[in-house]
């Protein structure tokens, strides 16, 4: 939009807001003009600043994506049929978190950069302090559905848009993200407008209902409606109640059926809400309920409901790890042995594994000990460091060549890293270094099963398990141009995130493994403090990092002591900013310490912690720590 057009926006914006006469029939939504005063006179935002929308780097995104993963997960079909329905070209559709950052998108890739023109683009933020009106932004405020059509947006920058935007709450009534539609397109009609808000809206309630369906397996769960054809249908209301019958959760479409608030509801007694006596309810449980039943409430209302009954989960073991026989992995980490077991089970079945992590944290160990563990352990596992190789010889190394093939090959050729794999498993490290072109090649390989050797005309036919790892976000790589989409989606099948070392709960298990190792059989002891030094310090390396000073410090270990004044000079001491965060290395430890404190009261934990609730209950799972039975 040029500077002329912007600068008249802003003119009509303050008219507006000022109740200028000129000006009355810009907005007759209520809510667009009370979040115009709100940019003016809170967020003190300049409807003519031409500046680009905020957007946030990798680490920070995954931030904000890592508490929403399930959200993603479940949104993420949703997303893809309503971008389908609206006609695809000239829309995007946005997920939020509910601070209005974008944490997951669909679009055509032909489209990108106008779109990414717009701020339309993973880890934009569009919270109403940032961009002012707009459609994430105002619906985080209304808490409601809104559709902001092209110069009802405050700044002018962004006036050249439609947006409709549907909140997504969760079981607690909690908002917990925003499904965003935009179109870039002008000259829609007024039936296509209200065609989007109708399918943003639809597709919003369908995500929130999915999301309550699998919230808590562990509770009851009722469904319901007046008549019985839609229960099971978008308009049903789902109430969730634990084994004493306490109402713990509900969505809006129940609260709207049965004419009550929120806070009436929950933790009540289903017995103050039925006339049906409690045990012909309890009766009617099933794991997979299909018939629907009559069910009257107190007031006389009848209603028709299924009831499915909770997963009933008996204590078990963990799956056991399998065992390895070296020192190279260590899987006491709660989330690495789920990880493993995972990994291991869809690595049989022929399913691609992806490892991702940063540098150090032994991706290649985890692959190395998946082959160990696998069907496969007796046949070959070979690895191949895309970004060590130069890029002029990592075709011949992947391929291999015939003898004669190029200037410098051997005379009897090479039989490629592919090849060699053959029947067991290949691991490619840092996959998104791989030259595009062959990305291309290896994609061909990966779904015919078949490779052909630089120089050769035949093919030959291959049998192998893929792991492939990277430091980096392989979606940021995709959308960079440096790795093709369909090789993305082909490699991963099962993405397995490995914790960085500062993060992991057997972070002193694996010292004494590798001090062992690194001892070679020798006696080493450690002064006082120096175990606590080494578990306190962040390790920005990992565990190579961790290996590399421990080899370090047994060749300087006098008569076999390991001084603190050694590891104080080879490791500089713990940042003060580490050791006073109360999340940093006694977080498991604080977290225990303040839960049984506050009687497991979640949201006062939080609040003490200055966290959100979600994401203390992700800390919670990382750390394995349950709730007694």
């Amino acid at each position: 939009m040029t500077p002329t057009l912007i600068s008249a926006h802003a003119q009509q914006v303050l008219q507006t807001v000022q109740g200028s006469p000129a000006s009355q029939g810009t907005s007759a939504d209520l809510a667009i003009t009370r979040s115009w005063r709100r940019c003016l006179d809170q967020h003190r935002l300049d409807p003519a600043s031409r500046r680009a929308p905020d957007v946030l780097e990798q680490p920070r995104l995954k931030d904000h994506r890592a508490p929403l993963e399930n959200v993603i997960a479940v949104a993420r079909w949703q997303m893809n049929s309503l971008h389908q329905q609206v006609g695809r070209d000239g829309h995007v559709v946005l997920l939020t978190d509910a601070r209005g950052v974008a944490i997951d998108s669909v679009f055509n890739e032909a489209e990108r950069c106008e779109f990414q023109r717009s701020g339309l683009w993973l880890g934009s933020v569009w919270c109403e302090e940032n961009e002012g009106t707009n459609g994430v932004g105002t619906c985080l405020v209304e808490r409601r559905h809104v559709t902001i059509r092209r110069d009802e947006h405050f700044r002018g920058k962004h006036v050249g848009l439609t947006c409709s935007a549907s909140p997504i709450f969760d079981a607690r009534g909690e908002l917990l993200a925003v499904l965003n539609l935009s179109s870039v397109r002008d000259g829609q009609s007024l039936q296509q407008h209200y065609q989007a808000m109708a399918l943003t809206n639809l597709s919003a309630r369908l995500i929130e209902n999915c999301f309550f369906l699998g919230d808590d397996p562990h509770r009851y769960l009722l469904r319901f409606h007046p008549e019985a054809g839609f229960v099971g249908l978008l308009a049903e209301g789902l109430l969730s109640f634990d084994e004493q019958a306490r109402i713990c959760s509900v969505n809006q479409a129940a609260l709207d059926l049965l004419g009550v608030g929120r806070q009436q509801l929950v933790g009540q007694s289903l017995t103050t809400l039925l006339e049906t006596p409690l045990d012909q309810v309890m009766g009617q449980a099933s794991t997979q309920p299909s018939v629907c039943w009559p069910v009257r409430l107190l007031d006389g209302r009848l209603f028709y409901g299924q009831l499915r009954e909770p997963l009933r989960t008996s204590p078990v073991t963990p799956p056991a790890i399998p065992e390895v026989t070296d020192v190279r992995v260590c899987l006491e980490d709660p989330r690495l042995q789920r990880s493993f077991a995972r990994a291991l089970r869809v690595l049989e079945r022929d399913v691609p594994v992806f490892l991702q992590g940063e540098t150090g944290t032994g991706k290649e160990a985890f692959a190395a000990a998946l082959h160990r563990a696998s069907a496969r352990a007796s046949q070959p596992f070979v690895a191949i460091n895309c970004a060590a190789i130069p890029e002029a010889l990592i075709e011949s190394e992947l391929f291999g060549y015939r003898g004669g093939s190029f200037t410098g090959a051997r005379k009897d050729g090479m039989v490629g890293k592919l090849e060699q794999a053959h029947g067991g498993i290949l691991f490619l490290d840092e996959i998104a270094d791989m030259p595009l072109a062959l990305q291309t090649r290896l994609l061909r390989v990966l779904e015919e099963r078949q490779v052909v050797p630089l120089g050769s005309a035949s093919a030959r036919t291959l049998d192998i398990r893929l792991i492939s790892a990277s430091h980096q976000d392989l979606q940021t790589c995709v959308a960079d141009g440096r790795l093709r989409e369909d090789l993305f989606y082909r490699i991963g099948g099962f993405a397995v995130q490995l914790p960085p070392l500062r993060e992991r709960s057997d972070k002193g298990s694996l010292l004494d493994l590798l001090l062992r190792e690194e001892a070679k059989g020798s006696k080493v002891r450690l002064d006082p403090g120096v175990r606590e030094h080494l578990l306190a310090y962040p390790w920005p390396g990992n565990v190579r990092q961790l290996r590399t000073s421990l080899r370090t410090l047994v060749a300087l270990a006098w008569e076999g002591r390991i001084t603190l004044e050694d590891v104080a000079e080879l490791l500089p001491a713990v940042p003060v900013a580490v050791a006073q965060n109360p999340l940093g290395q006694s977080e498991r430890q604080t977290l225990i310490s303040l839960i049984e404190t506050e009687h497991w009261h979640i949201a006062r934990v939080a609040a003490r912690l200055g966290i959100s609730r979600n994401t203390l209950y992700r800390k919670l799972r990382q750390h394995g720590i349950a709730r007694p039975g």
